[in-house]
């Protein structure tokens, strides 16, 4: 048997399971796809918040990449948790050096608002990682850490995704899910626009929703998918893994990955 497309997170982990690295494998083999690990960081991290943070060091995670990439390849890679400007820059060199589409979740804070990035780092995050992206997915907090731009309202999006490209993506997702209302995003290039709404479902267990659209949009990019069909396809899995969120802990719960898998058990 051939083996499904080849998808890689570089991220830190999350051992309460909902959020970082081991969000993004489920989500991988969710959607069909071949799922490879680069740990950059371990994070001792519950449904209540991450209670501590460690990174590895850049030649770990340089020895990683290249063991994977060198001997099984890889169709797309998928960036999160980086906590250092050292980490940030190795990593920007070797996705520059990696014939596969970049998907960059510039990953700034936990979603109970704890820090994941440090403020020396923005800087290799503007002028070395974002230029090596394919499609990067900042949220509304990290737009304002990397821009400056505030976003208010759903009529703000435009102006923080030019903030965002003019740093060098080819593409930026602003995912506008802290607004109130819908759960509208812009996909932008520059040149054409895609807007994507969701109804916002009544379920606070949302933890590691940006971890898996991130995976998600690899995921369908190493399909073969163009990014607007990528990344809508995304959109349409992490919403679904919103509606099926599930308490866990005395916090908030992660999104259902497997919520598709259940579906098609039950039929």
């Amino acid at each position: 048997m051939s083996a499904p497309p080849r998808v890689l997170t570089v991220a830190g982990s999350d051992s309460g399971g909902g959020a970082g690295i081991q969000a993004d494998l489920k989500t991988m083999l969710a959607l069909g796809t071949h799922g490879m690990s680069v740990v950059t960081a371990v994070t001792a991290q519950n449904s209540l918040g991450v209670q501590g943070a460690w990174e590895l060091p850049a030649e770990a995670v340089r020895a990683q990449y290249r063991s994977v990439v060198d001997d099984i390849g890889v169709q797309a890679v998928k960036t999160g948790m980086l906590a250092s400007a050292e980490l940030v820059e190795t990593v920007a060199e070797l996705l520059a050096a990696t014939d596969a589409p970049a998907v960059v979740d510039p990953v700034g804070v936990s979603k109970h608002g704890d820090p994941l990035l440090a403020a020396s780092a923005l800087d290799s995050v503007r002028t070395r990682l974002l230029p090596a992206a394919t499609v990067a997915t900042p949220n509304l907090d990290e737009v304002a850490q990397l821009t400056g731009v505030r976003v208010e309202s759903e009529q703000d999006l435009r102006r923080a995704a030019e903030a965002v490209l003019a740093y060098g993506p080819r593409w930026v997702l602003i995912k506008g899910g802290h607004l109130a209302g819908d759960a509208v995003d812009l996909l932008t290039d520059g040149s054409e626009e895609h807007w994507l709404r969701a109804p916002r479902h009544d379920n606070r267990h949302t933890h590691g929703t940006g971890c898996t659209l991130a995976s998600a949009v690899a995921c369908q990019l190493a399909k073969g998918l163009p990014v607007p069909e990528a990344v809508a396809e995304a959109k349409e899995y992490v919403t679904g893994g919103i509606a099926a969120g599930f308490a866990l802990g005395a916090g908030i719960g992660p999104v259902d990955h497997g919520w598709r898998l259940r579906g098609q058990a039950a039929g």
